[in-house]
């Protein structure tokens, strides 16, 4: 059940309106409950504030916040925009998501409805004793307090929120997350996938769309009620149509699984119109991906955000390695769910083919591109070696179909040394 509030959780962040209006009904908790104080002992021993200090006070918010939440509203749209056209639109769930402009922008509302309900419960003789006086004008320098502080962080978070280099920021440590959690739990926590099912039933999904994520902690609950074997047949990313099957059902009990059964296993998969980055670190590595072709696009024409991704792919890859070799990283929680582990073929076309395609022409990138490709290939990991082998190999195909100079044609043959037999002659593709 936590995990599933967890994944609501993090998708209710991508809402700009949840934060502000919990901060609004919170304002407005705070001026209706004010006059309590006048019933206790302490309200009737605070200092004495005059309504008119208060009043002012209130009418300056009243009449500021609501310009300001209007220019942040104003900024971060701005912002959000330049976002998805200098990175990828794929990024925008986690700009969007940005815990400094959500808390600006409810700072602002929230202060504007304080304002408007304290000023009117003022001006209505909603507050009568002192204790009510003095705690509303004690909120009022606190909310003033918290604007000014939110404000001057805003700012400077600002400034930064449409760059390309914040967006790559923010794609990476969510695709660090997702590995994080993902070798936590190797096989989503399941056992290892043995061949192909033989005569299992299949279960099939009921939308179009991209499996978000499995509940396979629903899933064993369900397999151990019915005697089941469930292979998981569709990871998170995973593009699904209802003739496409998600799970593999083994019966080891008497019967058939019925029609409701195979629907409640369905329900476990989580299908929506996008691919989300919680259970799917190749999400991650594709978006990051995409940042890096546009930058190599003629219109954009910026290998050096091409050459900053590619240092990430790097950082990723060898966390990606070390949470493998973590002790525990096997650990199994579900016993009748099998589960495919994530292919290392596919999360390197997903990282580095864009890349390889796009930059072959440009010899500081193909050059920067083969010394990542070597630092992986030299770690103590079959799959990551091999793979750094095949996609060297690729990438000097390419480049050498698209370099012209033979100076850049040599500096790439010299960086991608590593990945070809020493007695390989290298013959100039202008010769003949």
């Amino acid at each position: 059940m936590w995990d599933y509030l967890s994944f609501i959780i993090k998708h209710l962040r991508e809402r700009l309106w949840i934060k502000p209006l919990i901060v609004c009904v919170l304002s407005i908790g705070a001026v209706l409950l004010a006059n309590l104080i006048d019933l206790t002992e302490l309200g009737r021993s605070l200092p004495e504030i005059t309504k008119e200090s208060t009043e002012a006070l209130l009418k300056i918010m009243a009449s500021s916040m609501l310009v300001m939440a209007t220019f942040a509203v104003a900024s971060m749209v701005a912002a959000y925009g330049a976002a998805s056209r200098s990175a990828t639109p794929r990024s925008f769930p986690l700009i969007i998501a940005d815990d400094l402009s959500q808390n600006a922008l409810s700072a602002f509302i929230g202060a504007f409805i304080y304002s408007v309900v304290a000023l009117v419960a003022l001006m209505n003789g909603f507050y009568g004793g002192k204790g009510s006086l003095f705690i509303l004008f004690s909120l009022t320098i606190i909310a003033l307090t918290v604007i000014i502080i939110t404000f001057i962080r805003w700012v400077d978070n600002i400034a930064r929120l449409g760059r390309v280099e914040h967006s790559i920021d923010k794609v990476e440590a969510t695709t660090a997350a997702a590995i994080l959690m993902r070798q936590s739990a190797p096989r989503l926590g399941g056992v290892a996938v043995e061949g192909p099912p033989d005569g299992g039933q299949a279960v099939f999904g009921n939308a179009i769309g991209y499996v978000q994520r499995v509940d396979t902690k629903k899933l064993q609950a369900r397999a151990v009620e019915l005697q089941l074997k469930i292979v998981v047949a569709a990871l998170p990313g995973t593009f699904c149509t209802p003739t496409r099957p998600v799970a593999w059902v083994i019966q080891q009990g008497p019967g058939k699984v019925s029609d409701e059964d195979a629907g409640i296993i369905a329900d476990t998969f989580v299908i929506g119109r996008s691919r989300v980055f919680e259970q799917d670190p190749r999400f991650g590595l594709l978006v990051l991906s995409e940042i890096a072709s546009r930058a190599l696009s003629p219109a954009v024409n910026d290998p050096g955000t091409a050459i900053i991704v590619t240092g990430t792919f790097v950082r990723l890859f060898v966390l990606w390695d070390e949470c493998d070799k973590l002790e525990g990283s096997t650990k199994v929680l579900f016993d009748r769910i099998a589960v495919p582990e994530l292919s290392m073929v596919d999360m390197f076309d997903d990282a580095f083919t864009a890349i390889a395609r796009d930059g072959a022409a440009v010899v500081e990138v193909v050059v920067r591109l083969l010394k990542a490709l070597e630092a992986l290939a030299v770690i103590d990991n079959r799959a990551l070696r091999d793979n750094a082998l095949r996609h060297a190999r690729l990438l000097l195909v390419r480049a050498e179909l698209s370099l012209q100079a033979p100076d850049d044609l040599r500096r790439v043959r010299e960086a991608a040394g590593f990945a070809v037999q020493p007695s390989v002659k290298w013959i100039s593709r202008t010769s003949k």
